[in-house]
């Protein structure tokens, strides 16, 4: 792992990727993602997307190609929002900055903050038994941001909720994104999700994953709700779609 450039949070190069059993994932993946930038991969199940952000995280060392990247100050946020039972919101936002070191009192301070910017405020107290699916991926959401990470990596953290609820999220993660400043690699299988959430969508190929189309998003933030009803955003996911349909031969 090499240490990233000023305005990169994440570079790529040349990645390839097969595992013990002879299965290859990805090949020659090259990408760069700076700050203020929101790229979401798009790609048939078993592309090779998920692998991608664990090489990211380094839970998984390429077998090819190098990757620059600061691990030190990572977000990841999990398609389960991995909370502990048995501890608070609260409690559970404050995980990171404990095993990070960060005295109590700062650490109240960032989970205030991040409670807040999530909408949560009231729900401090409460344990996950008692939350529903959106409110236990916005206290995942919350506890990654008291690290106030420069890169966010997301493996389809919406998909076990409900269409409405995903659309909630989508909106307040793109406010966060706005306000925050972040960059983000984002996986999903939403089309509609992608577009909307990204200053830029990726479409990989069927396995083994390669880059093979590039869309620029051209929305500005913050993205009013109602964007994705409008023939623009149609046009652009009709666009996305066919080259996602086309990326499975």
């Amino acid at each position: 792992m090499k240490t990233v450039t000023e305005s990169a949070a994440v570079k790529f190069d040349g990645i390839g990727m097969i595992f013990p059993d002879g299965t290859e994932a990805l090949r020659n993946v090259t990408l760069s993602i700076d700050r203020g930038e929101f790229v979401t991969i798009v790609g048939p199940s078993g592309c090779g997307k998920s692998t991608l952000l664990r090489i990211a995280s380094g839970l998984l060392e390429p077998t090819e190609g190098a990757v620059e990247v600061d691990r030190k100050r990572l977000g990841y946020v999990f398609q389960d929002a991995t909370l502990l039972p048995w501890r608070t919101v609260r409690q559970n936002i404050e995980l990171l900055t404990e095993l990070h070191g960060i005295d109590s009192s700062e650490r109240r301070a960032l989970s205030t903050a991040a409670i807040e910017l999530v909408g949560l405020t009231g729900f401090e107290d409460h344990y996950p038994k008692s939350l529903s699916g959106g409110m236990k991926m916005r206290t995942s959401l919350a506890r990654t941001l008291t690290l106030k990470p420069p890169l966010f990596l997301f493996d389809e953290p919406f998909g076990a909720v409900d269409e409405i609820t995903r659309e909630h999220l989508n909106d307040e993660t793109q406010r966060l994104f706005k306000s925050e400043g972040f960059a983000g690699l984002f996986i999903t299988h939403s089309i509609s999700e992608a577009v909307f959430m990204s200053t830029k969508v990726l479409v990989m190929s069927a396995r083994p994953g390669r880059l093979v189309e590039s869309f620029e998003v051209p929305f500005s933030y913050p993205r009013d709700p109602d964007i994705r009803f409008e023939p623009d955003f149609a046009m652009l996911s009709g666009e996305v779609s066919k080259a996602l349909r086309g990326s499975h031969s």
